[in-house]
């Protein structure tokens, strides 16, 4: 490391060789601080998506319920923050606290969150723990608890407590904690999945009574100690909202006509508000005094597809999860997009509270949207449009760090499109492509198993991302299509490209295209700047190419089986993983393990120890250029491994798994130039990169380099930017 030249040559001109010597000596170690820190001068970190740069300041990924104090302090709670934010606290626009000890020996976060004046309670999963005794769950068992803490987030134990700090509530075995409220002292606690409400006393946590109710989420208490609870069945949109007494006695009082509600809250008039979570995406409000009337909405009827769909205003609302109202009437309410894949377990993702005026100014926004997530570049806007799973950014470089981007579209929208791949699957990165003139979006998996194409159509769609062609690979086993396998009207599980021929954006009969079952391993995807795509499997005839047919009257690309061209892995990677082609100069970049340096073990979403190029791919040369052997020691403490490389300009960029350090190459020779890694913008740190295209960089026309990474601990994608001419690093630095 360059440091260690600073301290050898500290070492050296310790010794007294009087004044000239001294001088000499103080001379050579200016030097060598000014030359050698090379990296910290070269390169500007920035950041996109999240309010807060990291440290102790960040926006959660996800907030799955919201409770706003009188005084307009914001409660949130959530299964999962990879930060260790499940339960955040927020106050005047800024990140204030959060619930401590939520992360981590088996806890999880939850989907409640309540206050009285002096505690705040979250629901929470306890799992069990080897080796731990009885301040954990035995074995096969978890507690589903009410934890309570002090409002400013500290753990509050109280006697006869669970869990190792004796917080905990225990309230179920089987089923999770799905509403909370409190009316004087009094906790509601409903547990959907064993139809119930149970009531605890808020100083003692007694329980004492519960009452019966189909399946209650979440409640809010009316300035009359009653209760109004969202019934809400599991997995489906067919909520509606019963009224009962604090005793539990079933009240007269309905709303049924809201099958989408999935928040609630009580104003400071005594309005009901209830989060519309359906098509509206709205904000309605309801005057309870008798039978429940509606007197008002807020927010733009049909949320962010209203307008122009897609575009980010402020009351243009996308999967709301949380709506409050504080003593003087401003309102509160959180968006967390849509998202049911099994890899999430349902929930949402990404964080977007807001507070209003009563009349429905903006007063503060926070935001973490990006969550194991990477962004791409327009290659039309000179870098000034990045896109990453969900959203588009406007980027002005001229701005601070952490100020450089506005958020300007949410590009999904599930119900126009609810066959888009997005909303099964919560993570990934994308390639943003310019195809004859044309936008489009192509998106993978943390696993890459598919390829998905979006095209856009803003005369119709605004900033929604339409789904256009998926490619599917072969599945590990052969399996057999069954009446549910999705998506619908695939002749065959596996092997198939769809083409969305119709325009619908829908699985329709008719529009796979069908092939023989492959190898099932896969290594990588690229999309290329003529729009042809390629696939890497690890197998000796590793290479698929897909040249592009053209574009068809729907603006699909076109794809198909029978046009594809297979290549045989060189034979010098043993197991081929990632591909980077570039057809302008007919340069193919491959990455994979070898004979020289073979994988530690057998990780499919590994990048390999090497990388080569060859030139004249498209004329059959398969003789490297070079090869250059990347980070990679599975021994290591900890690890050092690979994860990602893009090529852009003159530099081949990998970014590593653990440490997030990105490291350049000098594209021509393959030789070492630089690495760096997260800067003092971003709290000099960065979570793992845990997917397989985890850096992305893209060259301006000024020359400069922008890089992007992801960073999926705080809930953002890391920005760097860079000089046209980079400055090779000093000693040993590599």
């Amino acid at each position: 490391m360059i440091i260690n030249n600073k301290y050898r040559i500290l070492r050296i001109t310790k010794y007294p060789f009087g004044l000239v010597g001294a001088l000499v000596a103080v001379l050579i170690i200016v030097f060598y601080w000014v030359a050698g820190d090379t990296a910290a001068k070269v390169y500007r970190t920035s950041w996109i998506g999240n309010t807060f740069g990291g440290g102790e300041k960040w926006v959660q990924n996800q907030v799955i319920d919201m409770y706003v104090a009188p005084d307009g302090t914001v409660f949130t709670n959530s299964p999962w923050d990879e930060g260790g934010r499940e339960a955040g606290i927020y106050k005047n626009g800024d990140a204030i606290a959060r619930a401590e000890d939520l992360h981590g020996w088996g806890r999880f976060g939850g989907i409640a969150v309540t206050t009285d004046k002096k505690y705040m309670y979250v629901s929470m999963l306890q799992g069990h723990i080897d080796g731990k005794g009885n301040d954990y769950p035995p074995a096969d068992t978890s507690w589903y608890c009410v934890r309570r803490f002090s409002l400013s987030g500290k753990p509050a134990p109280f006697t006869g407590g669970n869990g190792w700090d004796k917080s905990m509530l225990i309230v179920s075995k089987k089923a999770e904690v799905s509403g909370l409220a409190i009316s004087g002292s009094e906790l509601f606690v409903a547990v959907r999945d064993e139809n119930i409400v149970r009531v605890y006393n808020t100083q003692t946590l007694k329980e004492i009574r519960s009452f019966s109710v189909p399946t209650p989420t979440k409640i809010a208490v009316d300035k009359q100690n009653t209760l109004w609870i969202i019934q809400n069945q599991k997995d489906a949109n067919s909520a509606q909202i019963l009224h009962y007494s604090k005793s539990g006695n079933r009240l007269p009082q309905a709303i049924n006509n809201i099958p989408g509600a999935n928040a609630i809250a009580i104003d400071n008039q005594n309005r009901l508000l209830i989060g519309d979570n359906g098509k509206n995406q709205q904000i309605l409000i309801y005057d309870i005094k008798n039978k429940p009337v509606q007197v008002s909405t807020f927010g733009l009827k049909g949320g962010v597809y209203a307008g122009t769909p897609g575009k980010i205003e402020g009351l243009k609302f996308y999967g709301i999860t949380g709506v409050g109202v504080d003593a003087k009437g401003n309102i509160y309410v959180n968006s967390s997009g849509f998202n049911l894949g099994k890899d999430t377990q349902g929930i949402k993702t990404g964080t977007d509270i807001r507070k209003f005026s009563p009349n429905g100014a903006l007063q503060w926004q926070v935001v973490g949207l990006p969550f194991v997530d990477n962004a791409d570049a327009d290659p039309k806007m000179n870098g000034t449009h990045v896109y990453t799973m969900h959203d588009h950014y406007v980027m002005d470089y001229s701005k601070p760090a952490g100020k450089q981007w506005t958020y300007f579209g949410y590009t999904f929208n599930p119900f126009k499109y609810p066959d888009d791949i997005r909303l099964r699957v919560a993570h990934g990165s994308v390639f943003f492509r310019r195809i004859q003139g044309k936008p489009f979006m192509y998106f993978t998996n943390m696993f890459g198993s598919f390829l998905q194409a979006y095209r856009f159509n803003p005369a119709t769609d605004g900033e929604i991302a339409i789904p256009s062609v998926l490619f599917q690979g072969t599945p590990e086993k052969e399996e057999k299509l069954q009446s549910d396998s999705w998506p619908p009207n695939q002749s065959q599980i596996g092997d198939w490209i769809w083409q969305d021929k119709n325009g619908n954006g829908a699985f329709d009969q008719g529009e796979f295209d069908a092939s023989k079952r492959d190898y099932p391993y896969q290594g990588g995807w690229w999309v290329d700047s003529k729009g042809d795509v390629w696939k890497t499997l690890r197998m000796s005839e590793g290479i698929r190419h897909f040249p592009l047919q053209g574009i068809d009257s729907k603006g699909n690309p076109i794809y198909t089986y029978s046009s594809m061209k297979k290549f045989a892995t060189p034979a010098e990677i043993k197991d081929i993983r990632r591909i980077e082609y570039f057809p302008e100069t007919d340069t193919m970049y491959l990455s994979g393990f070898t004979e020289r340096y073979p994988a530690g073990s057998d990780d499919g979403k590994a990048f390999g120890s090497e990388v080569f190029r060859y030139d004249n791919w498209s004329k059959g040369n398969r003789k490297e250029r070079w090869r250059v052997a990347v980070p990679y020691d599975t021994k290591a403490n900890p690890e050092v491994v690979t994860a990602s490389m893009t090529v852009a300009g003159d530099y081949l960029f990998i970014i590593t798994s653990r440490a997030a350090e990105v490291y350049i190459y000098n594209k021509a020779t393959g030789a070492f130039v630089i690495k760096f890694k997260p800067g003092p913008e971003v709290a000099n740190e960065s979570g793992w990169i845990d997917i397989p295209y985890g850096i992305r960089a893209f060259q301006r026309t000024n020359g400069d380099y922008l890089v992007f990474a992801e960073e999926d601990w705080k809930a953002k994608v890391i920005v760097y930017q860079l000089p046209k001419k980079i400055p090779v690093q000093k000693a040993d630095s590599n």
